[in-house]
């Protein structure tokens, strides 16, 4: 949520910071704004609304010259969505201009402090008190007057900041929030994402927790909180800017649903060789693994539900306990967590508030934490003590698919080492899941081409406005993410139940015409689905259920409509019966015309509590 763009350099910066904050609108957001330093002051433009309101404000940029300024889109924390409340916001004294993605928590002891010292705000924004509060400590030194500010704010923040004594100059400091530097030739740039900056370089540094970056066109310092200097050596993008376009797309959402057999393959491919799982450099010692006692899989949304899923196979699989916990829920609900306890925090991001507290309280208690993210050196990351990253390259829709898709196959490989290190699984049982990953690539283009039948069913049911998701076992843990996926692109309200607890209540809720959607994939208990099903057929709902090959017969005589997924291994069923249900509500949400990238209310990183 929310996007920073900065720009130093020799070009005009006003178009590059309005190009950067486009590509970062996918983050959510209701107002931007930039502040560009220029003949020693600082011009300031913001809008309500979105960054090309903001660029008709600015005629693209021409009519704010300078070659230095920093740009900002916000989703509204403290405040509403107002001209007034919009970054970057400007010093009581209009010396210091600054945006922040973020939340400071002891923004009103502060404020009152400031107040006290004849401080006056014009805005109801936390981020109003940090640009004051480097006001108030500045006497001439500003990487000084930054690092004193940021040693009094609590919570979670990104800042980028410009001076007007200082024309030529950006800051920019950090904590749980990410912000990452471009290296340019006699220009650099400072973004929350790479996506932004990826047009002029690749060569970036990603600045870690309370380091203070002072950038100029011809260099980058970096200082730790103390101001010493910090060594650091750039990072090299290896995606191009056409991965974060849409590449002829009408959506970014159904470019990504269609990446996913590419996104899973580059997963799976570098850990499997010559039939074996190598989980890159990590060492998980025999006697570690043999002495767990407990797994505990933490994430938010459909990381969370990535992690039902994992709890199912890896049971099975690895034989003791795995609970999928809610970030946060899982660090104020006392976990039973120790030296034997292996934590794994999932997010596509690893920036998220929850996760990232929910790893931290792990960690104190004793656990190791393996992450499984996306973005390579984020807060989770780093603060892991394992990482398997998913390789998803840039996912942009707010609505993920590839992402959700190569967390679940990393969750499989831990599995399958997990259990062969503990014994619990044989040599051809071990055999024939590693040959099933090695087809799942192929077998997920096979579920694509399902996409002309999910629209045509997409077209009978876009208009209902309950749906209901019925499964059992790993059938129910994808119902979980199927009724997530349509809900938050199509705006219809749906829900996700464990079948055999439709008598428990939620029968009730059945009436005629109810859509309810059937996973009956899990071919085990396919039957057991089938006498669900007929409950509330019996009760006028309509059928539509997703099945494989092999089940097809069960179901064929209670269903009003099926969709048929290739047959597999029945640990790696999610991740073919998912897609169909991506594709299914991406059709229905572009029948409603609803806004499919980036949907009302969401923001694609979630950075505070």
């Amino acid at each position: 949520m929310c996007g920073i763009v900065g720009y130093t350099g020799k070009q005009e910066a006003a178009p590059i910071m309005l190009e950067g904050l486009k590509r970062l609108e996918y983050r959510g957001y209701d107002s931007a704004g930039i502040v560009v330093s220029a003949d020693g002051e600082l011009r300031l433009t913001k809008a309500k609304g979105f960054v090309d309101d903001l660029s008709k404000k600015i005629d693209g940029g021409r009519l704010t010259p300078g070659t230095t300024g920093i740009g900002h889109t916000r989703w509204a924390t403290h405040g509403k969505p107002s001209d007034e409340n919009a970054h970057p916001h400007v010093s009581c004294n209009g010396k210091i201009a600054l945006v922040h993605n973020g939340i400071i928590e002891n923004y009103q002891k502060l404020r009152e402090m400031l107040i006290s010292k004849g401080i006056e705000f014009k805005s109801e924004t936390d981020t109003e008190v940090a640009v004051n509060l480097i006001q108030y400590f500045y006497k001439g030194d500003i990487v000084k007057a930054v690092s004193e500010a940021a040693l009094r704010m609590e919570g979670s923040y990104a800042l980028g900041i410009i001076c007007e004594d200082f024309p030529d100059l950006l800051l920019a400091t950090r904590k749980e929030s990410p912000l990452i530097l471009g290296i340019g030739q006699d220009e650099n740039f400072l973004a929350s994402d790479v996506a932004a900056v990826l047009k002029y370089t690749r060569d970036i540094y990603y600045l870690a927790d309370d380091e203070i970056a002072v950038i100029s066109p011809k260099d980058i310092k970096i200082y730790s909180c103390d101001l010493e200097v910090v060594k650091k050596e750039p990072s090299r993008v290896d995606w191009d800017i056409s991965a974060a376009e849409k590449g002829g797309y009408e959506h970014f959402m159904f470019k990504e649903i269609m990446e996913q057999p590419e996104a899973v393959r580059k997963t799976l491919s570098p850990r499997i060789k010559d039939g074996r799982i190598i989980l890159d450099d990590i060492e998980l010692e025999p006697d570690y693994i043999k002495g767990l006692s407990r797994i505990y899989i933490v994430g938010c949304g459909s990381a969370y539900h990535v992690g039902v899923v994992a709890k199912y196979n890896m049971e099975k699989l690895v034989r003791i306990p795995v609970e999928a916990v809610l970030a946060s829920e899982f660090r104020y609900a006392s976990p039973l967590v120790d030296a034997s306890t292996l934590v794994i925090c999932i997010s596509q991001s690893g920036t998220t508030a929850d996760t990232i507290a929910a790893m931290r309280e792990a960690k104190k208690l004793g656990a190791r934490v393996l992450s499984i993210v996306n973005v390579v050196g984020s807060v989770i990351a780093s603060e892991s003590d394992y990482c398997l990253y998913t390789w998803a390259g840039p996912e942009i829709a707010v609505a993920t698919t590839k992402a959700y898709s190569t967390q679940l196959a990393v969750t499989y490989l831990i599995a399958l080492v997990l259990a062969e290190s503990r014994g619990t699984i044989t040599s051809a049982a071990y055999a024939s899941l590693v040959d099933g990953l090695q087809a799942l690539p192929s077998a997920l283009e096979e579920a694509l081409k399902l996409k002309e039948h999910i629209q045509y069913l997409a077209s009978i049911y876009f208009n209902k406005e309950n749906i209901f998701f019925i499964g059992r076992n790993i059938d129910y843990a994808l119902t979980l993410e199927a009724s997530l996926k349509l809900k938050e692109i199509s705006y219809i309200h749906s829900d996700a139940y464990a079948a055999g607890e439709l008598k428990h209540g939620t029968i009730s809720l059945i009436e005629e015409g109810t859509l309810v959607i059937a996973m009956a994939s899990y071919i085990k208990l396919v039957d057991k689905t089938v006498s669900n099903i007929v409950e509330v057929k019996s009760r006028g709902a309509e059928i539509l259920t997703l099945t494989t090959e092999s089940g097809l017969n069960h179901v064929t005589h209670t269903s009003d409509n099926i969709i048929t997924i290739p047959d597999i291994h029945e640990v790696l069923l999610p991740s073919l019966a998912v897609v169909p249900m991506q594709l299914f509500a991406y059709y229905v949400a572009l029948m409603r015309g609803c806004s499919i990238d980036k949907p009302r209310n969401l923001a694609k990183s979630v950075t505070v509590e």
